[in-house]
């Protein structure tokens, strides 16, 4: 009996050390290692072919990769930072003409034509713009007249501070808007009662505002902005300065950002100028990465220049893909159709499925390469109130529209809007209003509702091409051969039917 249990126990043991045995790695071997984390020797890439020892670059491809990287975030830079870039261009396009204070205000007495290379403008209200600079001036007042139409001050990086007008607190009957520096601290006493009161987190803001046509003129709103428009530092409100007014119609002048290497030197303007504050860490740490940063010259060296040179030209085209070739569906306004939202995702803080996907960085990106002005009036639903829009930049088959061609637009009868509805047509390269023999290159239903033709049931027809279709004069919009165009349809204080889409625009259908 002794001998079974000896030998049992020497069983037992011999089984024990086998199992620990097996637990370790023979000497000189390695486990099998997950070909998911290995790095080939040899790998071909779109940024070259990367060559490597047992996983470590050689320097020649570590070069390579850093180069790419550069690339990579000088696209990123371009696609981010176009909110910044544009506000800029706006700003130096008034200090130009020499609206250097907050007094100096552009305005449009005639309107809106062809001539200035201005971003989806319209030809149908009368525009006023300043820009302010609130480290210099500090706390500003903006006086708005009542009557006037809806307003916007954003800051420097594009981005909503307050509405005023009818969307606004004032809700059209005028009031005293203060906006507050970023660096400010309330003091008890120091802001009035009776202001509207926005604080800002940029020195520089654009305020913008709309004036309605009276009896299809822009008189009647010229001058009540030339009357009662004041902007003034709140320092100097016993004693404001004069308001200085320059007619911006019939001038030609720009206000769009670079699309080449200069576009970065314009975005580190505004980083230079801005407080570090007015961006949030990850979009500070993109334009640092290719050597733009607050209190450091931006000064690449050519090996960085030419690689953002090339950065520059693939962020270009890639703004201009993702808006003629949509691959978010929810941006369309109706089911099988192209009509497109102005704002995609319905959000004026580009926020994704209620924020729950983030910020939609292509939604802002393509947004700000084509339009200006930033207010949650745009996205919201007012019934007479604000204004609503859409853009058609593809005819009813899929296809770009050619100025070559003819096409048609069917507009429904009794348009959704207490104000008027119009519709502009613009320029692919610059995004602004069609230059060709006619300055107002527009539609409107309340200006034009004597001078076109009707259908039986009360709708419009309207036409686009190089040539007016026989006997079509009133109703055809002028297009350029061998060149492109799009257009934007607007709602001025729109209805319910636009919301429910009870009526909705006809596609914009080939003809020819």
């Amino acid at each position: 009996q002794m001998t079974k249990i000896m030998a049992a126990v020497v069983v037992a043991a011999v089984i024990v050390a086998q199992s620990v045995a097996a637990e370790e790695p023979t000497p000189g071997y390695n486990n099998k290692i997950p070909e998911s984390i290995l790095t080939p020797h040899d790998i071909v890439t779109r940024a070259g072919t990367l060559k490597y020892f047992d996983g470590i670059p050689t320097p020649e491809t570590a070069e390579a990769l850093y180069n790419h990287l550069d690339y990579i975030r000088g696209v990123e830079a371009f696609l981010n930072g176009m909110p910044a870039a544009s506000l800029e261009a706006i700003r130096r396009s008034q200090v130009v003409q020499g609206s250097v204070n907050s007094y100096q205000v552009r305005i449009f007495d005639q309107l809106m034509d062809s001539n200035p290379l201005f971003l989806t403008g319209n030809t149908d209200t009368v525009y006023v713009s300043s820009v302010l600079d609130l480290k210099r001036d500090g706390p500003t007042v903006i006086e708005i007249p009542p009557g006037t139409g809806p307003g916007t001050v954003n800051d420097a990086f594009f981005r909503f501070v307050i509405d005023t007008g009818p969307p606004g607190p004032d809700q059209g009957k005028g009031g005293k808007y203060l906006i507050l520096p970023p660096d400010h601290v309330h003091l008890q006493g120091e802001v009035p009662d009776d202001y509207f009161v926005a604080k800002s987190p940029s020195w520089t803001n654009w305020f913008i505002a709309r004036g309605f046509l009276k009896d299809g003129k822009p008189d009647y709103s010229s001058k009540l902005f030339r009357e009662g428009l004041k902007i003034y530092p709140l320092s100097q409100a016993d004693d404001p300065p004069k308001m200085e007014f320059y007619n911006g119609s019939g001038k030609a002048f720009n206000t769009i950002h670079s699309t080449n290497f200069k576009f970065y030197e314009e975005l580190h303007a505004v980083i230079e100028r801005e407080p570090v504050e007015m961006l949030d860490p990850q979009l500070r740490g993109i334009f640092a990465s290719i050597g733009i940063q607050k209190g450091q010259p931006f000064a690449p060296d050519e090996r960085m220049k030419k690689i953002l040179t090339r950065a520059a030209e693939v962020g270009n085209a890639t703004a201009r893909a993702m808006l003629w070739y949509e691959r978010d569906k929810t941006a369309f306004l109706y089911e099988g159709s192209y009509w497109k939202r102005g704002f995609v995702g319905g959000s004026y803080e580009f926020l994704k499925d209620g924020g729950l996907g983030g910020r939609n960085i292509d939604a802002r990106a393509q947004f700000f390469y084509f339009a200006t002005v930033n207010t949650p009036a745009m996205t919201w639903k007012l019934i007479g109130k604000g204004s609503q829009y859409a853009w058609g930049y593809l005819d009813a088959n899929g296809d770009y529209l050619d100025g070559s061609k003819t096409y048609k637009l069917n507009l429904p009868k009794d348009p959704p809007a207490e104000k008027f509805i119009s519709v502009v047509l613009y320029d692919p390269q610059t995004r602004s209003q069609l230059q060709t023999s006619q300055p107002f290159p527009s539609y409107n239903s309340e200006k034009h509702k004597d001078k076109v033709a009707y259908n039986d049931d009360g709708s419009v027809d309207l036409y686009f091409g190089p040539e007016a279709p026989a006997g079509k004069d009133s109703n055809w919009l002028q297009t350029v051969p061998e060149k492109g165009w799009f257009l934007v349809l607007r709602l001025y204080s729109p209805t319910e039917p636009w919301f429910d889409k009870t009526w909705r625009p006809g596609d914009i259908e080939l003809v020819k």
